[in-house]
């Protein structure tokens, strides 16, 4: 991360701004660092959205990105990021990795550590979206990660206002979100197709009710007394994924990602992480 980088990225405003069309460009490039984002000039409860895309395991103090992260968010608001998980607490011997740190791995968060840290700082529980394992096919990196395997996984953080805890209920989507007029894939537990109930648990249901997905749903109570298969209430019957790994391993789409045996950087071309 550098002073160059940036620069380098605002040569190329006047080349997008004409081929999409704008008079005025509605991209500002700021240089600064994710975990202290109030030095870069960025205002608490000033952004509706946060993405990010493999660079929180860069950095030591993933709370503190976190926490400026809660900070800047709007209430309803979310970071939906792509990071890198370890399946364990990562040892000190693979964080001093120079080159497993440069691939993105030596810097990874134990993946029960993310809910424990996010709803610490007042985040909802992390909802996960997709996962993909990263198998490194070097026999030396390998003797050095022993049994600590990764993936690489999105996930969705909301923070809600502080408002009445929200009852289960059926949903159904009006289609009303451009480019996902049909469906809208929410994560790896709740797609919505369009004009369909679908009942949710009061997690989900807090989440659609006070985000900018609210006008896009209507919102109507679950009928306990309805049983589903086995006597069980409808919304017991489904168990919401959790573990990136174990998405990774159930989805029959996997396709495992090759951590190069050099160095390459962090989510670059090579799909490194």
């Amino acid at each position: 991360m550098t002073e160059v980088q940036v620069e380098v990225a605002k040569t190329y405003l006047e080349h997008h701004m004409e081929k999409f069309g704008f008079q005025a460009p509605n991209v500002t490039f700021l240089h600064g660092r994710i975990e202290k984002l109030a030095e870069a000039g960025i205002q608490s409860e000033s952004y509706d959205i946060v993405i990010s895309n493999c660079v929180i395991n860069l950095v030591p103090d993933k709370q503190q990105v976190l926490q400026e992260v809660y900070r800047v968010l709007k209430h309803g608001g979310e970071l939906y990021f792509s990071d890198v998980y370890a399946s364990l607490e990562v040892p000190e011997d693979i964080k001093s990795h120079k080159v497993l740190w440069g691939e993105c791995l030596g810097g990874a968060l134990y993946w029960k550590d993310l809910a424990i840290i996010a709803q610490k700082i007042g985040f909802c529980p992390p909802r996960l979206v997709t996962a993909d394992i990263i198998t490194v096919e070097n026999k030396e990196l390998e003797g050095v990660l022993g049994d600590c395997r990764f993936v690489s996984a999105t996930f969705r953080l909301f923070k809600l206002p502080k408002t009445e805890p929200a009852e289960r209920c059926r949903v159904v989507y009006n289609g009303g979100i451009k480019g996902h007029e049909k469906e809208l894939i929410f994560d790896a537990n709740f797609t919505f197709k369009e004009g369909e109930a679908v009942a949710v648990d009061e997690e989900t249901a807090a989440v659609l009710k006070n985000s900018r997905f609210a006008p896009d749903f209507l919102f109507t109570p679950v009928d306990a007394s309805l049983p589903a298969p086995q006597g069980r209430s409808e919304l017991e019957t489904k168990v919401l994924i959790r573990d990136p790994f174990k998405l990774a391993e159930d989805s029959d789409k996997m396709k495992p990602r090759h951590a190069p045996e050099g160095t390459g950087g962090c989510c670059g071309k090579r799909k490194n992480c």
